[in-house]
Formats: C-alpha cells, structure tokens, sequence
C-alpha cells in the first residue's frame, strides 16, 4: 500500500540494525575477528555516499567488552543524515526527519551489499543473529495540563485505566510525573516480536508524548542469507507502517498531514 508522505511527521529517527554472531576467544568472552579488517573495507565501499568519518569514543573499549558497542559512524557530513554505524557485531543504518521510506529501503539494501560483499568469507564466517526495525516518534504534550491516559485512548487507540480510587482523599494526584509502557507480541510475517513503547520524554526541550514501533527477529527467528534480510525488511516496515497508521487515524493523522 501506498501512503501519503506526512508532512509534519512525528518521526525522531528510523532505525536499521543487523547483529551477527561473535566468536568465542575464551569462555565468556567473544569478539569479532575480522572487525578491524571490516572497518576499512567499509570505509572504502561507502566513502563517496558517507564520506564524514566519526570515530566515537567507545572505539577505545577493549575488544574482549565491545561486543555489539557502534565505535564508527560514516555520515554524509558532519552532524548530517542518514548515517551508517557499525561495532564489533553490529551495523546500523539511522535516518530522522528527511526519511522518507522508499530511500531508506535503498539504503538498507546498499549496507547489506556492503556488509555481505566486504565482510571476510562472508558466506561462512557472516552468521546473523538478530534484526532489528525501529521508530521513535513524538508529539508534544503538556503533563501538568492534559491526562496522558486520556490522550492514549482517544488519539492512539491504546486504553490504560488507572483505579481511580487510588487517588480519592489521598492526596494523591492522577497527573503521572512520568511513565513507562511496553508490550511486546508475537509476529508471523516477519517471524519475531512487536515491541510497543511509551514514555514521557522531551523532544528540543518540550515536553513530548514519545512512542516507539519495533519489530524483531533473533537466533534461529532471523534470516541468515541477504535475500532472506531484505525480504524481512520490506514485511517488518509493512508490519510497523500498518500498526503506525492505524493508532494515529483520525484527529493525530490530521495533524501530522
């Protein structure tokens, strides 16, 4: 299906991750061999489309605790968007508000064509182990003002009841100082989990509603070939695009339009 782009979309930042199995060097401790090779290779493959190479400082960690820590991101300048980050296991892809869904999708497929094609004996020694679609999202809201579980059931469909005797003669005000909501449910198509989140946060300073939609697979869940990866990513945005648009029908759907 083909939706119309929002024009003032709530987006934060859309998030790609694919992790694959590290090696044991000792018990309890593993690493990724073939990092340091990787690393270079990457930079070369992706230099003309992300030519701003940040270094973080977790690139200092030891290599025996830096299992799935991002150490690298390759920009398209410095503090712009879209970037690639990549650690010991682990690649990401990130966007925020210039995302528009059929450029990450290329995106996607241009750092799995990396990945697989500059990852030593990619074929063997490349074992994914986990993937990972993810939406961050927000709107303002004032918590001193507004009840947030009234917002919730009225604009996003989802209903939380507080007991509201708790707060009768108690001193007690219904006006959450903050909260934290996460509901996790199987899924088929893809194979893995919808992760549902909310909590109060600030976005530039204001006070913000902030949600997120995940859809992840892990271990044997996961696709182990490319192909296997790109079909998983076009069935997880159709997943996550789907529950995205039917909690924000009507009056949030205007606003963001």
């Amino acid at each position: 299906m083909t939706r119309k782009i929002l024009t003032n979309k709530p987006l934060v930042e859309a998030i790609f991750e694919l992790r694959w199995e590290l090696q044991e060097q000792s018990p309890g401790i593993k690493v990724d061999p073939h990092y340091k090779i990787l690393i270079g290779r990457i930079y070369d493959r992706v230099s003309s489309e992300y030519p701003f190479h940040e270094q973080l400082p977790t690139a200092t960690m030891p290599d025996e605790i830096a299992g799935y820590v991002v150490q690298h991101r390759f920009r398209k300048d410095r503090d712009k968007w879209p970037l690639i980050q990549i650690g010991p296991g682990v690649i990401t892809l990130n966007d925020t508000d210039g995302y528009i869904w059929e450029d990450f999708d290329k995106r996607i497929s241009y750092v799995l064509d990396t990945l697989f094609e500059t990852y030593p004996e990619a074929e063997n020694n490349l074992k994914i182990n986990s993937l990972l679609l993810r939406y961050i999202d927000a709107v303002d809201f004032d918590y001193g003002k507004d009840y947030i579980f009234d917002f919730l059931k009225e604009e996003m469909k989802v209903n939380i009841e507080i007991y509201e005797k708790l707060f009768k003669d108690t001193g007690v005000s219904k006006l959450p100082l903050g909260f934290d909501l996460r509901f996790s449910f199987p899924s088929t198509r893809p194979n893995g989990t919808v992760h549902l989140k909310f909590i109060q946060g600030k976005i530039k300073n204001v006070d913000a509603l902030i949600w997120e939609t995940m859809l992840q697979s892990v271990g044997d869940g996961a696709p182990k070939a490319k192909e296997g990866v790109a079909t998983w990513v076009k069935e997880a945005h159709d997943l996550t695009d789907d529950w995205f648009f039917k909690m924000i029908e009507g009056e949030l759907l205007r606003r963001f339009e």
